[in-house]
């Protein structure tokens, strides 16, 4: 009897099916596969149906019939809307009909709270989102009590804080309280609470590698980044950093905060900018453009359309999909998309100005590098000035660190 489900996989996510059990964190970078592997564990491992022989995984309908289960999948908002866990669980057969007794549901981390009192079920929770002890992790760590789960990420933690709630889901401790009065030792000096030091950290770091499930494996695409820099207002800039003067709205400036606002602002739109951009774009028709404000979308609509583009957007207001004709751009809020889709119709992405957040920046990356994509060469385009401004994000970005705009102003 031929099989009727065959799902091929890569070595690297074969491995990690046979490592990974209830309470790990799959860890793969952008465009891995974590998904796939998560989906195949669950259905190899979990239910314990068919075989897994020379990567790939087989098995038959029939295999389903004494099988009563429902599948919860707690990922971004975008991939909900998007359907795209529901298009990858089409190879495996996991369909919301009568063909298949296993029910699956797909929802947003913002509506995790509506599952807490699931119970006897299993949970893929997509892209890390419990970090501190908020109101989505204490809703994962009800869920976790009852119910077997994986967690995947592309980047699980950079303190040991950000690890506490899989520690506490894991029993290995109580509570927060219990993992602070153990491990944390605060700063004496601060005007808030603030974590100086841990302690126990080999304890930490083994515990740590027992929840991880790292895919390790070797990309077959090059990624080339290339740095474009232009030109800025300098006469402007130093109005703004010496003089403290908001030269937009013509007043004095309140804070560190609204002083990178403005220099940002300055250095983003210059008119040299643009014309760099311009020639980009004819050289690259099918392009994916990240930025950070409401304003740069401003500007952007506009040189898309003097050259004849069909536009795309993805952020706070917009939700359109990628357009398909031969010359598009695809203009996407970093916060609101730089994770949780793919597109491998281009091999092209420019980020119009820097990200504080080098996950973020990372993530964004990712959106182009997929496993499935046609391109060997994918150009990644940072378009930049000499400002200082501009120079300290890189080299925050560079350190794998966030840019903080308080130690940047020296307010």
């Amino acid at each position: 009897m031929l099989p009727d489900y065959i799902v091929s996989l890569y070595n690297h996510q074969v491995s990690a099916i046979g490592k990974l059990h209830n309470g790990n964190i799959l860890v793969g970078g952008v465009g891995s596969g974590k998904t796939r592997t998560s989906l195949a564990y669950y259905i190899y491992r979990v239910l314990g149906i068919g075989t897994l022989v020379d990567k790939q995984l087989t098995y038959n309908a029939s295999d389903f019939k004494d099988t009563k289960r429902t599948l919860y999948v707690i990922t971004t908002a975008r991939k909900r809307d998007t359907l795209d866990w529901e298009k990858e669980c089409i190879p495996f057969g996991l369909y919301n009909d009568d063909r298949c007794p296993i029910e699956l549901v797909v929802d947003s981390w913002n509506n995790i709270k509506k599952y807490v009192d699931v119970k006897n079920s299993y949970f893929i929770f997509d892209e890390q989102r419990v970090v501190g002890y908020g109101t989505w992790t204490k809703s994962f760590l009800k869920i976790t009590k009852n119910n077997g789960w994986v967690l995947l990420s592309a980047t699980p933690g950079d303190t040991w804080t950000d690890y506490m709630p899989v520690f506490i889901a894991n029993g290995f401790y109580k509570n927060k309280t219990d993992f602070i009065s153990r491990h944390a030792v605060y700063s004496r000096f601060s005007k808030y609470p603030k974590i100086e030091r841990y302690v126990e950290t080999a304890r930490l770091q083994r515990l740590r590698r027992d929840i991880l499930v790292e895919m390790n494996f070797e990309r077959a695409t090059v990624a080339n980044h290339i740095t474009i820099v232009t030109d800025y207002d300098k006469d402007a800039y130093s109005k703004i950093f010496k003089g403290r003067w908001n030269v937009f709205e013509n007043k004095p400036l309140r804070d560190a905060g609204e002083m990178c606002l403005c220099l940002r602002k300055l250095v983003n739109v210059d008119p040299s900018k643009i014309i760099r951009l311009t020639k980009l774009l004819s050289d690259h028709p099918k392009s994916i453009i990240f930025y950070n404000f409401n304003y740069e979308l401003e500007v952007l609509r506009a040189v898309c359309a003097d050259e004849g583009f069909e536009i795309g957007e993805w952020n706070g207001h917009n939700h359109t999909m990628i357009p398909e004709s031969d010359r598009w751009v695809y203009l996407v809020q970093y916060n609101a998309g730089a994770e949780g889709w793919n597109c491998t119709e281009t091999d092209t992405l420019i980020f119009f100005s820097q990200n504080y957040s080098y996950k973020i920046m990372t993530q964004a990356a990712g959106r182009i590098d997929r496993l499935n994509t046609p391109f060997k060469d994918l150009y990644y385009y940072h378009m930049r000035t000499n400002s200082p401004i501009d120079k300290s994000i890189e080299y925050a970005l560079k350190r794998k660190k966030n840019f903080n705009e308080s130690k940047f102003a020296k307010w």
